[in-house]
């Protein structure tokens, strides 16, 4: 029997839909269940042909577990390895280079100094910096500051001039975080992807409360639509995510990618409506079922990018 299991902190819809799902569509042999973490020895397998994991990015010990488990022979979803190194800042330079629209951004130190270190830690840190030639090349305010890396829209400011610039900067304590170019748009998407080839695009309003965020209409071409689902694909078979989302900015016939580093998306009901939480969890429990057909017990199970494989064949 391979097991299928999921890992979760404090969601419920999804969770339980999901088991629910592949319980009842995956072949004789194949099953789901919420997973159990019981006592984690090294190099010991788990148990689990398939987890998919929505929690470990808040419970480091749950990461440890899951890169023991990856070890072992488990398909995790998504790989907690390269979920581990991954931040927004390089999705940027990864989307760059593979011919992406991103908006301009600019990487900060933290405000103040990280835990255990002086201003001796920062020998080779430019103080101060050339603040004007930064502004310059963002093509002047406003500008959006967010984490490099995190998401749920945490920490996130959009400043109008120096002064609220330097405001928010002074909140940000120890985060460390990127000064981005403002895209005024006239549409915005957020796209779910699974498995690096399934595609769903929902017309998205970052600007509404949350609960009404996916209630919008967008008037775009077929055209733009399918360039989004080919930028999305591409995005994450370099990345490697196996589950993820990606939200596009539309301004002046141009989707920017604004933020695709969510290996933990939002798949609440009550959030994302019942149509694109039907076709969440049909997905994910049609794509977890097929890496549980092709799981190798004691081979490698994890997604890499493409990013990572041509690294290692260069």
């Amino acid at each position: 029997m391979k097991k299928i299991g999921i890992l979760f902190g404090q969601e419920r819809t999804f969770p339980q839909a999901f088991v629910d799902q592949v319980n009842a569509t995956a072949p004789k042999g194949i099953r789901a269940e919420f997973v159990s973490v019981e006592e984690v020895m090294q190099n010991r397998g788990v148990g689990y042909a398939v987890i998919i994991d929505r929690i470990s990015q808040d419970v480091p010990f749950y990461r440890a577990f899951l890169k023991n488990a990856a070890a072992t022979g488990t398909a995790v979803i998504n790989n907690p390895f390269w979920w581990s190194a991954d931040e927004k800042f390089f999705n940027n330079v990864l989307a760059e280079q593979i011919g992406i629209p991103v908006p301009k951004t600019v990487l900060l130190p933290s405000k103040d100094h990280p835990e255990d270190t002086t201003s001796g830690s920062f020998t080779n840190l430019k103080f101060p910096m050339d603040w004007e030639g930064i502004y310059d090349y963002l093509g002047g305010f406003p500008f959006f500051m967010k984490p490099y890396a995190g998401g749920g829209w945490k920490n996130v400011y959009k400043v109008h001039n120096p002064e609220e610039l330097f405001q928010a900067y002074d909140e940000t304590e120890r985060l460390v975080m990127m000064l981005q170019q403002t895209i005024d748009f006239d549409a915005y998407f957020r796209s779910y992807c699974i498995g690096g080839k399934y595609v769903r695009t929902m017309h998205y309003e970052p600007r509404n409360p949350h609960h009404l965020r996916y209630n919008a209409k967008h008037d775009v071409s077929e055209e733009m639509l399918k360039m989004i689902d080919e930028y999305v694909i591409r995005l994450n078979q370099a990345l490697g995510y196996d589950f993820n989302t990606v939200e596009f900015a539309i301004q002046d016939g141009v989707p920017y990618a604004i933020d695709f580093c969510n290996p933990a998306p939002d798949a609440d009901l009550n959030s994302v409506g019942e149509e694109n939480f039907k076709w969440v969890v049909e997905t994910a429990a049609t794509y977890a079922i097929e890496r549980a057909e092709m799981q190798d017990p004691g081979g490698q199970n994890l997604t890499w990018g493409s990013y990572i494989r041509q690294s290692i064949h260069a």
